[in-house]
């Protein structure tokens, strides 16, 4: 069997990279993204062909042959972004540390030292593969010179192939004649002219027949229709001489020999290797290489040899003892079993597992200064008989929770102790699952954790803001909310016979039965059938989406019907099924809340999602007749008005703004005088309407083009509409330009209560992208502050009921609102005491305002 050569082209599998991948930096700040990039597509290449001989090939930042007979060569490119430059020295050390070979040369590209490589290597009896994604490199594939180009579909990345045959299928010529090809058509990302006019499929047609520029012109009179061969016969010198740029060279005479390319999987799992992405903090790669580092290791397995079995009494003892001769030792890690039968602590490297149910002592370990630090302590709060709360006072130094701590610090998909001791511990662990193991990782990760929330000035939003909100949730989840089965059902039977109703009406206005919700059969039924004007029809079809159908309201009766049946059908499935299904023994729905998913600081509620119930059609809102109090009880609803708009008037501190909210004015209406030129007592509705989405769509960075389809009407109106707003609040554009450009420098943008949001989409190279970027940076502090702002109320609410004795509970929240469940004997107080924490939740330099309902059902509330 033949040795196989890979060859990579260093700098195009570098730049896909960088451009597939979101802007990724390590602990201190280095940016990794193309190298993660680079490094995915060479382990699937590599997984995928075996090679036995490597080499990557790499552009020198110097003038080439090419550039000294045409100056022009490659002129026009976008210089690489900074971001991109800094990682190749990186990904060069990372190759030296695999021992792979990589090589470069001034005056010559990579190209042609994966050409020359490439030719020598199939002399010599190697089969090739050439990984690149230039398709110039097309032009080498021989029968044992395979060229591999990576692309991305159904957002995984695959590697087409080509050998010679794949080249003549694909394109209709063979290798050699694909150079021909490219003199003809030219390269527009190379600046290679070509002829003028002669595009991609009219090359590919003139040198399947012909084989050859210089045949082509040998025959340039048989050449039709006229206006080829004129451009042919006045492109001739520009063609001939693409074609010589085009050409990739096979013989620049390299100082490697593919023989001395060798290489083993072994040596390029290298424990420098390892350490290289530990420091580069690629923990996604290590885990798919299933691989460590030079670092520490630790195995659950060993950890229970040496693990002591002791009472919970026995091991707080033994821990207290420890404590005074280990005064710097803080943290006790915890962790408990998911059978619920074991309670394992670590303190100063010793381990005790802990065989009862009865908790309630743990809370003594506080009595020597040590505080308890757990991978996540929110599930753990009732089982464990944990409590933060004494009188009025909160017990904040008292627990740790890692992956709360870990959240402030950096975005994370991955929050697990496991994960995290990688990352910041560069700890290799062989079970995530074994819970000894994880209570030595909480004892560990905890003062690091801490320190980095300290250094980031978010010491404070941890242990006021985030860790006593989790107590919060805890509670929120235990006591779930009444559902009305009955009510549920009678809502499902409503909707099922309406949709049945819809069928039946769809069906005889498309003369055909069809299944609606395939949008194949769908489309097929509009546009072909019926005639409606279609958009763009692609590969799968016709695009029946909300925004197609939304703009054909008004030219067919079936399209409303169909928006009504979608809207049915949704209503029926997610929520009467999906909450029917929700419901508990004790008649009541337990949401799961998270706190650690959206990075504004949001809370998001799961299985099932209630803070989505529908709001904003009547019949949507039906549902919410369902949700119901227990007997004997009422809901107090709060929500807070017009947050945001306050949030951004307090911390931009325009004056005009400030001023409007503290006099109590309506805000929509003075922004509609300001934006239409109207007195502030002839507003319209209308007007007013218009002005709300203006307001809220200044908090979110709307563009002229947003804001013109919100209010339907044509951009140049909508950004004077913008432009009048900023003229008159001029606090505020100062505010979200200081925002962006503090962005860009900083990379991140922080609430007033120092929550951190990363904006790596600043930085891309692509535009969309970018103004991604500032959007987000515009809107995060302010929807991050509200945020903040919200969570704090419920700490205070829940203090207060707690404090009280109440036997009024906090149960949901949804967003700006909070919902109480109080007997009615206790309903006045709690209006009192939802409105002293709520409106006082801020110091803020306008008016924190709410509105208040007390009600016998979800419905009433709002």
């Amino acid at each position: 069997m033949a040795e196989k050569l890979l060859l990579i082209d260093g700098n195009s599998i570098m730049n896909r990279g960088f451009f597939a991948i979101r802007d990724l930096t390590n602990d201190k700040g280095v940016h990794t993204n193309a190298l993660l990039g680079f490094l995915n597509i060479f382990f699937k290449t590599y997984e995928e062909e075996k090679p036995s001989h490597i080499m990557v090939a790499f552009d020198k930042h110097e003038p080439t042959f090419r550039h000294k007979i045409y100056s022009d060569y490659k002129a026009g490119r976008h210089s690489m972004p900074d971001e991109l430059r800094d990682q190749f020295p990186i990904i060069k050390k990372i190759l030296t540390d695999m021992n792979i070979r990589f090589y470069e040369e001034g005056g010559i590209e990579a190209d042609d030292i994966i050409g020359t490589m490439s030719h020598d290597a199939e002399n010599e009896g190697f089969d090739v593969v050439i990984l690149s994604g230039d398709r110039d490199l097309l032009q080498l594939a021989t029968n044992k010179v395979k060229i591999r180009l990576p692309k991305t579909k159904d957002k995984k990345t695959v590697l087409e192939e080509y050998y010679a045959k794949d080249m003549v299928s694909t394109y209709g010529v063979t290798p050699s004649e694909f150079i021909d090809m490219k003199g003809l058509m030219g390269d527009s990302s190379d600046n290679i002219p070509g002829v003028k006019g002669i595009g991609e499929k009219t090359a590919a047609k003139l040198i399947s027949e012909y084989k050859s520029i210089e045949n082509l012109y040998e025959h340039i009179d048989e050449i039709t229709p006229k206006g080829v061969k004129e451009k042919l016969i006045t492109g001739k010198e520009s063609a001939e001489f693409s074609k010589m740029l085009s050409a990739i060279k096979i013989d620049v005479g390299l100082s490697l020999k593919p023989s001395d390319l060798k290489v083993s999987e072994n040596e390029m799992l290298s424990a420098e290797f390892n350490n290289d992405l530990m420091e580069y903090k690629l923990l996604s790669l290590m885990k798919k290489l299933d691989i460590g580092n030079d670092g520490e290791s630790l195995s659950g397995q060993e950890l229970k040899t040496c693990i002591r079995s002791v009472s919970l009494d026995e091991a707080i003892k033994d821990i207290k003892k420890d404590a005074t001769n280990n005064a710097g030792k803080t943290y006790v890690g915890c962790a408990f079993d998911e059978g619920g039968n074991a309670l394992y602590l670590s303190y100063c490297g010793v381990q005790y597992e802990v065989i009862s149910f009865e908790f309630s002592g743990l809370s003594s370990i506080y009595d020597v200064g040590l505080i308890l630090s757990f991978e996540a302590i929110k599930d753990l709060i009732g089982r464990l008989d944990l409590d933060i709360l004494n009188g009025d006072k909160l017990l904040k130094d008292k627990y740790f929770d890692c992956s709360l701590a870990a959240y402030l610090i950096r975005y994370m998909k991955d929050l697990s102790i496991d994960n995290l001791s990688a990352y910041y511990l560069s700890i290799k662990t062989d079970s995530a699952e074994d819970f000894a193991l994880k209570s030595l990782l909480a004892e560990r990760l905890a003062p690091v954790l801490n320190t980095k929330l300290e250094e980031m000035g978010a010491a404070s939003l941890y242990y006021d803001i985030e860790l006593p909100t989790a107590f919060v949730l805890h509670d929120m989840e235990q006591d779930g909310i009444g559902c009305d089965r009955l009510e549920l059902d009678e809502y499902g039977r409503f909707l099922s016979e309406n949709i049945s109703l819809l069928e039946e009406e769809i069906f005889s206005e498309a003369g055909e039965r069809f299944n609606i919700n395939s949008p194949k059969q769908l489309g097929e039924v509009l546009f072909e059938k019926l005639k409606l004007p279609a958009g763009k029809k692609t590969k799968s079809g016709y695009s029946t989406s909300a925004d197609v159908l939304n703009r054909l309201k008004d030219d067919h009766k079936i399209v409303n019907d169909i928006l009504k049946y979608r809207s049915y059908t949704k209503l029926k499935s997610t929520y009467v099924d999906g909450l029917s299904d929700s419901i508990k023994e004790d008649g009541r729905i337990h949401t799961t809340f998270n706190q650690t998913i959206a990075q504004t600081g949001r809370l998001s509620s799961s299985d099932p999602n209630l803070q989505n119930i529908p709001m904003r059609t009547d019949l949507g809102r039906e549902i919410r007749k369902a949700f119901k109090p227990k007997e004997g009880y009422v809901f107090v609803d709060a929500d807070y008005s017009q947050i945001e708009l306050r949030v951004m008037a307090a911390i931009s501190g325009d004056e005009n703004l400030i001023k409007a909210f503290e006099n109590s004015e309506d805000i929509h209406a003075m922004t509609a005088s300001v934006c239409f030129n109207v007195p502030l007592d002839e507003v319209t509705p209308d007007l007013r309407r218009r002005a709300k989405a203006v307001n809220f769509g200044i908090i979110y960075g709307i563009s002229s083009f947003g804001l013109g389809q919100d209010l339907d009407i044509d951009r140049k109106e909508a950004q004077r509409y913008i432009d009048q707003y900023f003229e008159s609040y001029k606090g505020v554009k100062d505010f979200l330009d200081k925002q962006v450009n503090d962005a860009k420098e900083k990379g991140y943008v922080t609430t007033m209560f120092g929550r951190r949001r990363e904006v790596p989409e600043l930085k891309s190279a692509n535009f969309m992208q970018r103004q991604f970027g500032e959007r987000i940076a515009m809107n995060s502090p302010i929807q991050g502050t509200a945020a903040d702002i919200i969570k704090l109320a419920m700490i205070r609410i829940w203090k207060s009921l707690k404090n009280e004795g109440m036997r009024s509970r906090l149960i949901l929240q949804i967003h700006d609102e909070l919902l109480i469940e109080s007997p009615a004997g206790e309903s006045e107080r709690v209006r009192v005491l939802l409105k002293e924490a709520m409106e006082g939740a801020a110091d803020l330099s306008v008016p924190l305002y709410i509105d208040m309902h007390e009600a016998g059902s979800l419905f009433d509330a709002k």
